[in-house]
């Protein structure tokens, strides 16, 4: 009876002095508003990829790269900037965020779901011309990604038409 009692109070003090523990509640916030280029679309904290449904293209914010599929080597390009066969204005074109990885590798879902999207020129509003504080840079970074000072369609920041 002895041993059945001191079993019982072993048990008892070991339930007793187990640490509880603590329940760890992790909340990330993933903000990149300063990495998104200047022709990207206003609204969005976070963006991974940029959809570009009038060229079929996508863009990548964290490595600054556009990926396009070049049909002559079947095979997805990751380059700094558009060929120039595009003609392709980034700050009038619509962009749609997309925040899945690698989406490109689901071609197919993103041309259907997004190509309703197709010529809707000038109806995004963009960093360039936002008032919002959060977008505005505080450094001298020319980061529109086309070339280098180019907005598109071969005209310089500042050039007349």
């Amino acid at each position: 009876m002895k041993k059945i009692a001191l079993v019982a109070f072993l048990l008892t003090a070991a339930m007793c002095y187990t640490p509880a523990t603590n329940a760890q509640v992790r909340f990330n916030v993933n903000v990149n508003v300063g990495n998104q280029p200047q022709w990207g679309p206003v609204g969005y904290d976070y963006a991974e990829y940029y959809y570009l449904p009038d060229i079929d293209a996508y863009y990548y914010i964290p490595q600054r790269q556009f990926i396009y599929f070049d049909r002559d080597e079947d095979e997805w390009v990751f380059s700094r900037a558009l060929p120039g066969y595009y003609h392709y204005d980034l700050y009038r074109g619509y962009k749609v965020v997309v925040n899945d990885p690698r989406p490109y590798m689901n071609a197919d879902y993103y041309r259907s779901k997004y190509r309703r999207y197709r010529g809707c020129y000038g109806r995004q509003a963009v960093i360039r011309d936002c008032h919002d504080e959060r977008y505005r840079r505080h450094d001298d970074d020319d980061d529109d990604d086309q070339g280098r000072g180019w907005r598109g369609r071969g005209h310089r920041r500042g050039e007349d038409d």
